[in-house]
């Protein structure tokens, strides 16, 4: 008896067997398909605010150490190339982050571009299979970016300023002898001997350490400005993150 009480019946319904039931009107459909979207929307919306957040330190350090470097003459120019460091840390961990915010960023975008924008103002040439990417990423999901291509993308948007202002102050530090401790009266260095010997980091000579900052900022100008290709959402529009 007790048998026949807990063994499910066959030919019953998939919400009688214990199932989730599938939707099967356009109702249903649609109002699954709006609760995803504000449950994409805010997953986005939490891995956006993340990158903020590692903005927000990268731009605190910067002009922590702008202060620090800049205010004393006792001050070691060795305070600003930590600051590079410090900076392209937070470059990685964020383009870390920016690759996982892509992937809720693109099922959001194919949601508002097919779906939602649709709806508002139908199109003839609409794609019927631009559910097919969402529905195989929900099952696969997938990491769309490289980390060299997120790095890149937060590169050119917000930290290339924070290492161009890092450079600015770091040769305005080595080549300025009233920020030196032995600061003479005069405001610019006259020679190159007086630059490479400001430039010196303990053991290593200043021209090495110059030539060293000089080959990361030729790293860093290129990933400015060089462009991939752009592809999915990225060619529809201009307003990206």
């Amino acid at each position: 008896m007790d048998n026949e009480l807990t063994t499910p019946n066959p030919t019953s319904s998939p919400a009688e067997r214990g199932r989730p039931s599938l939707p099967s009107t356009s109702a249903e459909v649609t109002n699954t398909l709006n609760h995803y979207y504000r449950g994409e929307l805010g997953r986005m919306t939490s891995w956006r605010d993340r990158i903020d957040r590692t903005s927000n330190w990268a731009i605190t350090v910067v002009a922590a150490l702008l202060s620090v470097s800049l205010s004393t003459p006792t001050s070691h120019h060795g305070v600003l190339l930590f600051g590079m460091m410090l900076i392209t840390l937070l470059l990685l961990i964020e383009a870390r982050r920016y690759r996982f915010f892509d992937v809720y960023r693109s099922r959001v975008r194919q949601l508002e571009r097919h779906y939602f924008a649709q709806i508002l103002a139908p199109q003839a040439e609409l794609n019927s299979d631009w559910a097919l990417p969402i529905a195989a990423s929900l099952r696969s999901p997938r990491l769309l970016l490289s980390y060299a291509e997120a790095a890149q993308r937060r590169l050119r948007r917000n930290y290339c300023w924070m290492y161009a202002i890092l450079l600015l102050a770091w040769i305005l530090k080595i080549s300025t002898p009233r920020l030196q401790t032995n600061g003479a009266t005069q405001e610019m260095a006259h020679s190159w001997s007086y630059i490479t010997d400001n430039a010196a980091l303990g053991p290593i000579p200043g021209g090495v350490v110059i030539i060293l900052v000089t080959a990361f900022y030729a790293f860093v100008l290129y990933g400015t400005l060089h462009r991939g290709s752009d592809d999915g959402d990225f060619i529809h529009g201009e307003a990206h993150v």
